[in-house]
């Protein structure tokens, strides 16, 4: 999942991006309304985590320009108001969330998750295939009942590939749904990161290259 977080508060919205990446996302990170706006044009991002008062260009019209350009994008709205009709004025800005500060991290990325299942085609929040099971909440992973250990950026692309329910998966859609706008696309760094999970997922292979394609399971 590739996440925007976009919040002028730099110490939050760096402590935020960290702890999302510990949870197996790719995290993107600014801090006005106007370089928000250049990423979207730039990526695609299954959830935007956007604090409503913002430098340069205001939150509510971020959410506005993703609303007119009918991204999938979902947008989780946070504030430090705990007003109701704050919370309802965003949500008719077309927000698909909204959480107020403070918060609890765990709701942060319990919110983030749920938007982003919204923002592909409906699928289980737990994912099986070919004797794997994986849980994207708990962050496990079990192949044939025995449970796989896996580094966040192994388990970021074992869901991209698992979400793809069987189609190629290329190594660039990878790439941008697993890694950062910071990873560098001329490295091998995906070849690496899918033989490391292969010789983790064990035998018989699960995962298929499809040459000068990408890898599905």
């Amino acid at each position: 999942m590739r996440v925007l977080v976009v919040e002028d508060e730099q110490l939050l919205a760096d402590a935020v991006a960290t702890g999302l990446r510990r949870e197996a996302m790719a995290v993107d990170v600014v801090y006005d309304g106007a370089a928000a706006g250049e990423r979207i044009d730039l990526n695609d991002y299954d959830v935007v985590v956007l604090d409503r008062d913002l430098p340069l260009v205001h939150g509510d019209d971020v959410c506005r320009r993703i609303v007119e350009l009918g991204l999938p994008t979902r947008v989780l709205m946070l504030t430090a108001s705990g007003d109701v009709s704050d919370r309802v004025a965003g949500l008719e800005l077309g927000a698909d969330d909204y959480l107020p500060k403070p918060f609890a991290f765990t709701e942060l990325v319990a919110r983030v998750r749920a938007l982003g299942r919204r923002s592909v085609a409906a699928l289980p929040p737990v994912l099986e295939q070919s004797g794997i099971r994986l849980d994207p909440n708990r962050r496990e992973v079990f192949r044939d009942g025995r449970e796989i250990h896996l580094a966040p950026k192994e388990f970021a692309v074992l869901e991209v590939l698992m979400r793809g329910e069987g189609t190629v998966v290329s190594a660039e859609q990878l790439l941008e749904k697993a890694w950062d706008e910071n990873a560098d696309p001329f490295t091998n760094v995906v070849r690496v990161t899918v033989m490391t999970l292969r010789r983790k997922l064990g035998e018989p292979p699960v995962i298929t290259t499809v040459p000068g394609a990408g890898y599905r399971i």
